[in-house]
C-alpha cells in the first residue's frame, strides 16, 4: 500500500488483482432491508451489528490481523469495541478503489458488471437515497423555510405593485382611493372598469364590492377631477392590475399550503403561536431540530439579536421579545404584561418545539393544554393580578396565593411558606436558568 502507482497497475487486470489480494471471508445480506440498514449505518460512521459479528468471527487481533478502512472515524469505533488494529491512509483509498473495480472477479458468484453486481449497487443506492430523504429531519422543514420566505417576498411585491397601481391610475381617477381602501378590491375594480367613463355600465359584484361601495364608486366617477389617459396607458395599467390579482391569489394558495405543512410538521407550536410566527421561528433557526436545541430564553428573543447586542453594548435593558411578539397571545395582552406573557409563552413554545421535533405524536398534544394555561381572560388582568389556580397545582400552599397554572409564577401577594415574602411579580419557585 506504500506505492500507489503499483496498486493502480496491479488492479488494471483481474490476474494482477488476484496476485495482490485474495478473498478470506464473504457473507451475503439476507434481505434488501438488511443491506439498507448496514449501508445507512456505515454512511453515518456507525458500526452495524452484522459487521461487528462478521469481524469478531473472521478477524483475530492476537494473530496479527489488521483491518484497512476508508473511514477513519469508523476505524476508531472498531478499534475501541473489538480491539482490532485499523489502518487508514491514501494507500488504503487506492486499495479500496481497486477492489471495487475488480469486485466482480474477486468474489465468486457475483458475476461481472453485466451480471448482478451493477443492478444490485444501483438498487441499493436508490434505496439509500430515499431513506436519507425520508428520515432526515432537516429535509422536511425545508419546505416551511422556503414557503415562509416566499410568502414574505410576495407581501413586499404585492405592496409595491398595489401602490404603483394606485399612483398610476390615480392620475385618471384620484377619488377611487377614498372609496376602496383594500388593494385587491382596487385592482379588481380597475381591471373591470377600465376608463372611469365605463363605471356606470360595469357590474362590480364580480370584484367583491357591496352595493354601497358600488354606488359610491359610480358617483365618484361622474364628478371625478382626474386627467384623461390614452388607451395604451390603460392597457398597461390593466396589465399591472392583473399581476396584482394573480399574485394575491397565489399568495392565498401559498398560505394554505404553509398552514397545512405547519400543522403536519409542528402542530403544537402552531397551536401556541400560529402558522406564520411558528414558520418564521423555524426559518430563523434554520430547521425545526435546530430550534428545538434553543432554550426558552433564546426562543423569546429570537429575531431581536441586533437589539440584544446593542443593549448589552450600551448597558441598557435587553429586549423582552422578538418574533414571538407577533403571536396573538402576546398581541392581545396589555402593554405592561407583554413581557411576562412572552416569557411564559416562550417557555411553553420550547417544550412544544421539542415534542414536535423529537416526538412521535401526529397531532397537537401538549400545545392545546399549554395554550389554555397561557390564556388569561382580560377581566382577570384588569386589576393587575393573575387568577388563582386550583389547590391541586400546589397542594402545600395555603389559601390566598395568586399563582399561574404554569407551576408557580406568582404576581399577587403570596402567603406560601416556600416562597419569599412579598414576591410580587417574581418567581417564587426554583426554575431553569433559561427562565430566570
Amino acid at each position: 500500500m506504500q506505492c500507489q502507482n503499483k496498486l493502480e497497475k496491479a488492479f488494471s487486470s483481474p490476474e494482477g488483482a488476484r496476485k495482490l489480494v485474495s478473498l478470506k471471508a464473504f457473507k451475503k445480506f439476507d434481505t434488501t432491508q438488511d443491506a439498507l440498514a448496514a449501508a445507512a449505518a456505515l454512511v453515518d460512521s456507525k458500526l452495524p451489528k452484522s459487521l461487528k459479528k462478521f469481524l469478531s468471527k473472521h478477524a483475530d487481533p492476537e494473530a496479527g490481523d489488521s483491518l484497512a478502512l476508508a473511514d477513519a472515524k469508523l476505524g476508531g469505533i472498531v478499534k475501541d469495541k473489538l480491539n482490532l488494529p485499523c489502518i487508514f491512509s491514501t494507500g488504503v483509498q487506492e486499495l479500496m478503489r481497486g477492489v471495487r473495480q475488480q469486485l466482480g472477479t474477486l468474489v465468486a458468484g457475483l458475476g461481472g458488471a453485466a451480471g448482478g453486481l451493477a443492478p444490485m449497487s444501483l438498487g441499493l443506492s436508490h434505496s439509500l437515497s430515499r431513506y436519507k430523504l425520508k428520515f432526515s429531519p432537516d429535509k422536511v422543514d425545508t419546505m416551511v423555510v422556503q414557503a415562509i420566505g416566499l410568502l414574505d417576498d410576495l407581501d413586499k411585491e404585492l405592496n409595491t405593485y398595489a401602490m404603483r397601481v394606485r399612483e398610476w391610475y390615480g392620475w385618471h381617477f384620484p377619488e377611487l382611493v377614498k372609496v376602496l381602501n383594500d388593494n385587491l378590491l382596487y385592482a379588481k375594480a380597475v381591471r373591470l372598469m377600465g376608463m372611469r367613463t365605463g363605471a356606470a355600465a360595469t357590474d362590480f359584484s364580480e370584484a367583491g364590492l357591496d352595493e354601497q361601495q358600488e354606488a359610491d364608486l359610480k358617483h365618484a366617477a361622474q364628478v371625478s377631477m382626474g386627467t384623461d389617459i390614452s388607451d395604451s396607458d390603460m392597457d398597461h395599467i390593466r396589465a399591472l392590475a392583473d399581476q396584482v390579482v394573480a399574485l394575491a391569489e397565489y399568495r392565498s394558495q401559498l398560505y394554505d399550503y404553509l398552514k397545512a405543512r405547519m400543522a403536519a410538521i409542528a402542530p403544537n407550536l402552531t397551536v401556541l403561536v400560529g402558522e406564520l410566527v411558528g414558520a418564521r421561528l423555524i426559518a430563523h433557526a434554520g430547521s425545526l431540530l435546530a430550534l428545538a436545541k434553543h432554550p426558552a430564553s433564546t426562543v423569546q428573543i429570537l429575531g431581536a439579536e441586533k437589539a440584544l447586542f446593542r443593549a448589552l453594548k450600551t448597558k441598557h435593558d435587553t429586549p423582552k421579545y422578538g418574533l414571538i411578539y407577533h403571536a396573538s397571545l402576546v398581541g392581545a395582552s396589555a402593554p405592561k404584561l407583554k413581557g411576562k406573557i412572552s416569557r411564559v409563552l416562550a417557555a411553553k413554545c420550547a417544550l412544544s418545539i421539542r415534542v414536535d421535533a423529537l416526538g412521535d405524536a401526529a397531532g397537537a398534544t401538549i400545545g392545546v393544554d399549554d395554550r389554555e394555561k397561557v390564556c388569561v381572560p382580560p377581566t382577570a388582568l384588569a386589576g393587575g393580578r393573575w387568577p388563582a389556580v386550583c389547590a391541586s397545582a400546589r397542594p402545600h400552599c395555603r389559601a390566598g396565593v395568586a399563582l399561574l397554572p404554569w407551576h408557580g409564577f406568582g404576581l399577587g401577594a403570596t402567603s406560601c411558606r416556600h416562597a419569599p415574602s412579598g414576591a410580587l411579580g417574581r418567581w417564587p419557585w426554583p426554575l431553569p436558568g433559561a427562565l430566570r
